[in-house]
């Protein structure tokens, strides 16, 4: 175990929790962001979202006007632990304001953090997954800085001696943005709290602090700038919340704050190997919005070089707007000396073993990345070893019904087509249908071993989405075993072509694509149960002896 030398252990101060008890109004003026983009509203039509087909486009565009892009990313993964990381306060979405703190939580003189060891654990797992060098002694610092929502007045975080350091992230670029594998370096990921939140009235006039997710255990995860466009940084998110979602310390939900990217861009003329003034930009909720932010940046950032404005771009932190499709100056950046870092004296080090890292090491479950491999081994496409391995959820499906003996592209594909449009029409996840991989495989093996047709086969695997039960026990209960017997088609053939007189005078004249016609004038009369190989063959024979 992780040799954290803590505290005793201390019962909390139980504080009364009235509503609106901690419920902070402060009279505060609009900030600069919001009057900023309500002028520009005011003044310039609001652009229509761009796909991210197109940002690419231009981002390469950029490229070619001489400069390239230099970004990094700082990502905060909120850590799905049950109790905040320095007190007993438990943490839940969506919770009343100020229903989940404490002294410890709200900052009030003489409390005192205890470490919640979830939290290293976390750390590890993720510095691990990232291919990092784990710190056997690393220590927690307080970064200093004034903010409504920071009760304490400072952050609880790690500065010169993180977690975790010096890693990397593999990944592959889905086809459509023209594929390739990335290696992008990670500069460190360190364990910090969160902040509460500020909730701002409609008017503007005041805003509220709600404190609920102050103490919140975080993890960030800072980027080497190895990112040149909006969507390798786009799909670098998209890979941290993959792998937070498979180690299973975070749910990575951006729309809930569970993971949260903010990122740096600069320009610089391509050959030159001085970075350009740098610029974070945050508040966006989205990976689509993340590479449309980063390409908007770009251009602007390129425009006032060209236009010999370089000194225009200054180190500051600017929000990207969602409507308008632009970024907006929110404040200037703060240098790491304004932060006035020095080590936090109410927490001891942090000391970490051989065995415990191992132990954890061991615990570990197959990441995306070695699974995108292992899938490309066993012959599929990169589109399919993408999707597949896009969700812990589907991956672990789509490994079970292989384990029942089905062929893996069959089986790619089922997923991927019928499963896949079932679950989106019902906002469904794949956990949470009827259907077994069991039952899949059972059903791809009767569909191979010709006891029902691949049309049969759709209709029954609707039935086990939506009911469950068994492919044996369907067939058996709906009559829907395949006709296979000869004897019978052909009979099926003569009647059709019998009752069809038109159209085979038709197909006599040269109209050949009326075979297709007669096929499926008997895939009616035997209801879909005629075997469609045995089908073909014999009404092709039948057709060739009546020209």
């Amino acid at each position: 175990m992780a040799l954290t030398l803590l505290r005793g252990m201390r019962t909390p101060i139980v504080a009364r929790r009235d509503a609106g008890l901690f419920f902070t109004t402060l009279q505060t003026p609009l900030s600069r962001f919001t009057t900023r983009a309500e002028s520009a509203h005011a003044t310039e039509p609001k652009a229509a979202p761009k796909s991210i087909q197109l940002a690419t486009k231009e981002a390469a565009e950029q490229k070619t006007q001489g400069f390239e892009a230099v970004i990094g990313i700082e990502t905060h993964v909120q850590l799905s632990t049950v109790t905040k990381a320095f007190c007993s306060c438990p943490y839940s979405y969506g919770s009343q304001p100020n229903s989940t703190v404490c002294p410890t939580c709200m900052g009030h003189p003489g409390t005192l953090p205890v470490l919640n060891t979830k939290v290293v654990e976390c750390a590890v797992k993720l510095g691990l997954a990232l291919n990092c060098e784990i710190t056997m002694t690393s220590k927690f610092d307080r970064k200093q800085y004034f903010y409504p929502d920071l009760p304490k007045g400072y952050q609880i975080s790690q500065f010169d001696i993180p977690i975790a350091k010096e890693g990397y992230l593999d990944l592959d670029l889905p086809v459509e943005f023209g594929g390739g594998h990335r290696r992008f370096g990670v500069t460190r990921v360190h364990m910090e709290e969160d902040a509460g939140k500020l909730l701002h009235s409609e008017s503007g006039s005041y805003s509220q602090v709600d404190l609920n997710r102050a103490g919140v255990p975080l993890l960030e995860i800072v980027s080497e700038p190895d990112m040149r466009t909006g969507i390798e940084a786009a799909e670098y998110g998209a890979e941290l919340q993959r792998l937070v979602r498979y180690l299973g310390v975070s749910n990575g939900n951006m729309q809930e704050g569970s993971l949260r990217c903010d990122v740096n861009v600069s320009v610089r003329p391509i050959g030159q190997s001085k970075f350009g003034t740098k610029v974070e930009i945050k508040n966006m909720n989205s990976f689509s919005a993340i590479s449309r932010a980063i390409d908007y940046e770009i251009s602007r950032q390129i425009l006032l070089h060209k236009e010999g404005q370089a000194d225009q771009i200054v180190q500051e932190t600017r929000l990207w707007d969602e409507s308008s499709q632009k970024t907006f100056t929110m404040r200037k950046k703060e240098g790491l000396a304004d932060y006035r870092y020095f080590p936090e004296p109410d927490l001891p080090e942090v000391v970490l073993t051989s065995e415990y890292i191992d132990e954890i090491q061991k615990s570990m479950p197959e990441l995306p990345e070695a699974k995108r491999r292992r899938y490309e081994n066993m012959g599929l496409s990169m589109q399919d070893v993408l999707f597949l391995a896009n969700d812990d959820n589907v991956a672990r499906f789509f490994d079970s019904t292989l384990e029942h003996g089905a062929d893996a592209k069959l089986a790619a594909n089922w997923i991927m087509g019928d499963i896949a449009a079932y679950l989106k029409n019902e906002k469904l996840s794949i956990d949470e249908i009827k259907l077994t991989p069991l039952e899949l495989s059972e059903l791809i093996a009767s569909i191979k071993n010709g006891t029902i047709s691949g049309k049969i086969g759709k209709e029954i695997l609707i039935e086990l989405i939506a009911k469950g039960g068994t492919v044996k026990s369907v067939i058996e209960e709906k009559d829907l075993v395949q006709i296979a017997d000869p004897a019978a088609i052909e009979a099926m053939v003569d009647q059709v072509l019998a009752d069809n007189p038109k159209q085979l005078e038709q197909y006599r004249s040269g109209k050949t694509k009326l075979q297709g016609f007669f096929a499926g004038q008997v895939m009616k009369a035997s209801k879909g149960k005629a075997n469609p190989v045995l089908l073909n063959k014999i009404l092709g024979e039948k057709l060739k002896a009546n020209s």
